[in-house]
């Protein structure tokens, strides 16, 4: 009897790469955004995996050094296509924003005024916010689904917002909880409940299917030597080239450190490098890191991009031998380059033994707690965003330990809360596509900016 032909894959490599560059062009409103445009075309939408894979895997990428959501792109690729796949799932995620910013910091050197392209992204902000409320109410509903866990987030959410507990903390406290609750009450736990925890249909791929890779001694020695390979290599070349006190130099070194402490996102190392910026290196002006941050919010990809525009800078404005453009240009690369490369490595390293022990019981009740503090996280992020999107000024209140940002009223942007409004109607009463909100959202704050208005 003839042997049966090889199974095609579940998701062919070209589909998938077209997916990914789709999402990547909706990558907007930090991590909250971006974990929800990953939710909604992944797991709502095609059902390549299931709701219980995803959240696991957000877990354990909520855990690393760096951007989680661009981790958790390269996860899922993995999952999907292997090596391969997460190759292309996380470098489409970046690419984008690459681009924009890159454009942009040119820009900025060049005419010093960036206010037609704000405009276009100021029509953007409030779409996104629609976009991450809407991932945050199914989120919830989907990983908590207990009295129990809902309380594990809203701590989690208070711990954050009003007393400024540090992430790893309240990521630690999590998983110490969930792992409590597997041992005495394993029943509020959703992995304790059978079937998919989401209630709709199963994915289109079963959780056998998914790629796997074998958790060995070899293959970390191999990761991590490549890893490290593909890491120094640029920057011993530029060593050679251009010398030890090259401002390149000095970059990948600097910002390679930052892109292994970047606990909670990037807004927790951001006033560490605007500082040594600002006061050490002398790459920025006072003032300028706050608007690299705005060029780095109104586009797509992590927030940690903003280094790109701080390389480019500094490197335009102490070239060396170099033209300054091309050091500019050279500076963006190396940076993205020194940045994103160890995700690459943590992801490859990490998910092997992750999957192998997706079984284990008390992994499984640790990564419960911290999915649920995710939520809460997640919904912190997205209350900083819609402070800053939906406000021109707010205040500090509270007393002691207890510490809140609360919006002055007066200072409520009317744009801002208009296009929140029409961004809400057309996604959750006319129910259209992402693309077509933001495609919308864009046009409208492009008129709005050509008209004059403050956008």
């Amino acid at each position: 009897m003839p042997a049966a032909p090889e199974a095609e894959p579940l998701v062919p490599l070209r589909e998938a790469t077209r997916v990914w560059f789709l999402i990547s062009l909706q990558t907007f409103g930090g991590p909250a955004g971006q974990i929800a445009m990953m939710q909604r075309e992944l797991v709502d939408e095609r059902r390549w995996i299931g709701q219980r894979r995803f959240l696991h895997a957000l877990s354990f990428c909520t855990l690393l050094p760096g951007p989680e959501a661009q981790q958790l792109s390269i996860y899922i690729g993995w999952l999907l296509n292997g090596i391969k796949g997460g190759l292309i799932a996380g470098t489409l995620f970046v690419l984008p924003g690459l681009v924009a910013l890159l454009a942009l910091s040119g820009l900025y050197v060049g005419l010093g005024d960036t206010t037609a392209v704000e405009a276009l992204f100021a029509g953007l902000a409030p779409a996104v916010l629609a976009i991450v409320a809407q991932a945050v109410w199914r989120l919830s509903g989907r990983a908590l689904g207990h009295p129990v866990m809902v309380a594990v987030a809203v701590a989690a959410f208070v711990a954050l917002a009003a007393f400024a507990v540090p992430f790893p903390a309240v990521v630690a406290a999590a998983a110490v909880v969930g792992w409590v609750l597997g041992r005495v009450a394993p029943q509020v736990l959703p992995h304790a409940k059978h079937g998919d925890p989401d209630g709709g249909p199963e994915p289109l791929i079963p959780d056998d299917a998914l790629h796997q890779e074998p958790a060995t001694r070899s293959h970390a020695l191999k990761v991590v030597l490549v890893g490290v390979v593909l890491w120094a290599a640029p920057v011993v070349a530029f060593a050679v080239l251009l010398g030890r006190d090259s401002v390149l130099v000095d970059q990948a070194l600097f910002f390679s450190g930052t892109a292994l402490v970047t606990f909670g996102g990037a807004y927790a190392v951001l006033t560490y490098v605007a500082q040594q910026a600002v006061q050490v290196y002398g790459w920025l002006a006072p003032g300028e890191m706050v608007r690299g941050l705005a060029l780095a919010e109104s586009t797509p990809g992590p927030l940690i991009m903003v280094v790109q525009f701080v390389a480019f800078l500094g490197a335009y404005r102490d070239p060396g031998g170099l033209d300054p453009w091309v050091a500019g240009v050279l500076a963006s690369l190396l940076t993205v380059w020194v940045t994103f490369v160890p995700c690459f490595v943590f992801i490859f390293l990490g998910a092997p033994y992750v999957e192998r022990l997706r079984g284990n019981h008390a992994l499984s009740s640790a990564l419960a707690g911290i999915t649920a503090a995710v939520v809460g996280v997640i919904a912190n992020l997205a209350l900083f965003f819609a402070l800053a999107t939906l406000f021109d000024d707010q205040r500090e209140v509270g007393t002691g330990p207890v510490s809140l940002d609360l919006p002055v009223l007066s200072s409520a942007d009317p744009v801002a809360l208009g296009l929140l409004a029409l961004a809400s109607l057309l996604l959750f009463w006319r129910g259209w596509g992402v693309l077509r909100v933001l495609g919308v959202c864009a046009a409208v704050g492009i008129v709005l900016g050509l008209l004059g208005a403050p956008v």
